[in-house]
């Protein structure tokens, strides 16, 4: 990459950014939910972690809710990109709700393989932050087997029954590289530490912190634009700081952005998290440029393809019969 000039200002912009295939899926999910059957649908907590999604769908009809006896029964009530545990499931069946489940593929495939190695007697030590919706989905399919490290610094306290039969799952939306200290942590104590088939690491989430690294190494200042409560919004900036940013912030909007970030910086990287619509990465950009930051050039580091089909649940009357 070419050195600028010391008074050119300029944008590097990452790609990929922003949504990828299983929010896509979860917020089409919702709004052909809403076609189909009219407003309003219930949906168990954010379908997504983006405010501006979010706040999108609530005026389209969608109602968020946290707790399934939110939902007055006999309604309908989607399960969020995140996952849910069986026992929600079970709270749904005895309410007569009628489900769709628009859990990413990505973190049904996590509990699939917790499902699988709680079968076959194994201590499963999942890597996860606590409290997260994607986490307490995938304890709750195996609750006896499995204990969750919260990072590397969680390993020392880690017991399991038998260390011929210990392995390790992580969550989808974590710091690759984080991820993997706390994997060689737990292989320095457990030798015979099984890994998962493939990685559990969604293929976004590896991508945009790639990506987020490459921006890091030439801009002084990134800006990544994603919610609070966003796990793969937060680890970039994480993995940004990491790789050698100045400074790096978390944005919801552009109106966040506080002028004094720019002090002295001629470079900065854009870049968005795995829920987050291009439009408000369009706001961000337009907002720089505005400061005399208009000159945009894409850091594209990787290409993605991938899609999903929606729910099966959409694919007929759920009302009928019922």
């Amino acid at each position: 990459m070419n050195t600028p000039s010391p008074n050119r200002r300029r944008v590097l912009l990452a790609a990929p950014r922003g949504v990828c295939a299983g929010v896509d899926r979860a917020i089409q999910a919702v709004e052909k939910a809403l076609e189909q059957y009219g407003a309003p649908i219930y949906v168990r907590h954010e379908i997504v972690h983006n405010k501006y999604v979010v706040r999108s769908l609530e005026k389209k009809g969608a109602i968020f809710v946290e707790q399934t006896e939110e939902v007055p029964e006999g309604s309908i009530v989607m399960f969020s990109v995140h996952g849910v545990a069986p026992t929600v499931h079970e709270e749904a069946a005895t309410r007569n709700l009628a489900t769709i489940d628009a859990t990413c593929p990505l973190v049904t495939k996590v509990h699939k393989e917790a499902i699988r190695y709680a079968k076959e007697d194994y201590d499963i030590l999942l890597i996860g932050h606590e409290g997260h919706k994607e986490v307490i989905g995938t304890l709750g399919e195996a609750p006896d087997h499995i204990t969750l490290v919260d990072g590397p610094e969680d390993v020392a306290d880690v017991e399991v029954r038998d260390e011929s039969k210990v392995v390790w799952l992580s969550q989808t939306t974590l710091s690759v590289d984080e991820t993997m200290e706390t994997v060689d942590a737990l292989k320095n104590k457990f030798p015979n530490l099984l890994s998962p088939p493939s990685d559990d690491i969604c293929y976004a989430t590896q991508n945009r912190q790639i990506a987020v690294k490459k921006l890091a190494e030439d801009a002084q200042l990134v800006i990544v634009v994603g919610s609070r409560n966003s796990s793969n919004s937060k680890r970039m900036v994480e993995v940004a700081l990491g790789a050698g940013a100045d400074a790096a912030y978390l944005v919801d909007f552009a109106d966040e952005i506080d002028e004094a970030w720019l002090d002295g910086v001629t470079t900065v990287g854009v870049t968005s998290g795995a829920s987050v619509p291009d439009v408000l990465v369009d706001g961000v950009l337009q907002w720089l440029a505005e400061r005399g930051y208009g000159d945009v050039e894409t850091v594209k580091t990787a290409d993605e393809s991938i899609t999903f089909s929606l729910p099966k649940e959409l694919r007929h009357d759920l009302r009928r019969g019922r």
